[in-house]
């Protein structure tokens, strides 16, 4: 009994907030269906991963967060151990070395590494919370968020180490960094940027990898690698116009369709988008980014009515990350931003990106069970 306590408190049923779970089983269902419609192969793996994703969401849901956040510095040992260990015993794909092989399914660090991120920083914010903007703080900031994000990037995974390092950039604005600060960051880094652009376009660059350069360069001049860099991204715009309105329908056997044509390699990944709108047409595509939406504003709005700033972080970070990634994914499948490959949350088949995003939704819902109180 006396372990008991140390792990859960005395909740109230009111606080829990069904509309978020409602919200994110619905657009699993939906994901579920597309994958299933993508690559018929894959539904099964992914309805396994939805509801074991369920079943950790509700018990992590009932783990009081403040109890998990006093090993916070044994959440971030475990990301560099993960981290590291997926390049040393991690399997080769395509040039990346991002999973890990269990044996019955494979295991990929980096997602839950995002989750385990936000509360370890959650913490390391709301024991800085005085002193935020000190330059001793920031620069241990940077630091403990620049050993990880390096381990990411050498995979390589470029998308994924941009993702978690905005959403860590997100969360200490929430924390109440100060807006000269700010200010002083983007003054430096848009100009910087610019120069960055400038140099990885040119032939001989050493900064990028060279698949990496012609993504940049495809996205500048989609005409001259509309056969080769842009092939994938010109086919997922013209898949998504092709669903009109209503779309085409699951399961359709349409020959010049994006998955039955091959027009795009692993469409249930990185271009489910794409399947969305061919087969669900522009009122599935809004349905799916509505929902998208709502999760993150109830993520936000959690996190309004913490009981302190570790637990207003992680709802923000949470919110933060699946905001982001959603943009990112849709903004590569609709050609408005340079190729890149970054799961699209809740839909993307990928039972390691499923279920953490469960995990962190079970964690906003921990912070709702324990609202501030008002006086």
């Amino acid at each position: 009994m006396h372990l008991s306590r140390r792990f859960t408190k005395p909740y109230q049923i009111k606080n829990y907030r069904f509309s978020l779970v409602i919200l994110v089983i619905l657009l699993s269902v939906i994901g579920v269906l597309v994958v299933g419609s993508a690559r018929a192969s894959f539904q099964n793996k992914q309805l396994v991963g939805m509801i074991l994703g369920i079943l950790v969401m509700l018990v992590v849901s009932l783990v009081d967060y403040e109890w998990v956040l006093n090993f916070y510095w044994l959440l971030y040992g475990t990301v560099i151990v993960m981290l590291g260990a997926v390049l040393v015993i991690g399997e080769n794909v395509n040039g990346a070395t991002r999973w890990i092989n269990l044996g019955f399914t494979t295991f990929q660090p980096s997602e839950l590494s995002k989750i385990l991120l936000i509360l370890f920083f959650a913490k390391f914010i709301m024991e800085h919370e005085e002193d935020i903007s000190g330059r001793f703080t920031l620069i241990k900031y940077a630091l403990l968020c620049g050993v990880p994000l390096a381990l990411i990037v050498v995979e390589p995974n470029l998308s994924t180490t941009i993702c978690t390092a905005l959403t860590l950039c997100l969360m200490i604005y929430v924390g109440g960094l100060h807006y000269r600060f700010i200010g002083t960051v983007l003054l430096i880094l848009i100009p910087l940027t610019i120069i960055f652009l400038s140099i990885v376009v040119q032939p001989n660059q050493k900064i990028l990898k060279p698949y990496q350069q012609k993504r940049i360069l495809a996205f500048i001049e989609p005409e001259k690698y509309a056969s080769d860099e842009a092939y994938q991204q010109k086919n997922s715009v013209m898949a998504i116009g092709s669903g009109q309105l209503s779309g085409k329908g699951l399961d359709n056997n349409t020959t010049t369709s994006v998955k039955n044509g091959n027009f795009i390699s692993e469409p249930q990944t990185d271009f489910i988008f794409a399947i969305v709108g061919e087969e669900l047409g522009f009122i599935g595509s809004c349905i799916v980014i509505a929902l998208l939406l709502l999760i993150v504003i109830q993520c936000m709005l959690v996190g309004m009515r913490a009981k302190d700033m570790a637990g207003r972080i992680i709802c923000c970070g949470v919110g933060g990350l699946i905001g982001i990634q959603s943009f990112i994914n849709i903004g590569v499948a609709t050609k408005l931003l340079p190729n890149t490959g970054v799961p699209l949350p809740f839909v993307s088949y990928g039972l390691t990106s499923l279920v953490s995003l469960y995990i962190g939704i079970g964690f906003v819902l921990n912070v709702g069970l324990q609202p501030q109180k008002y006086q």
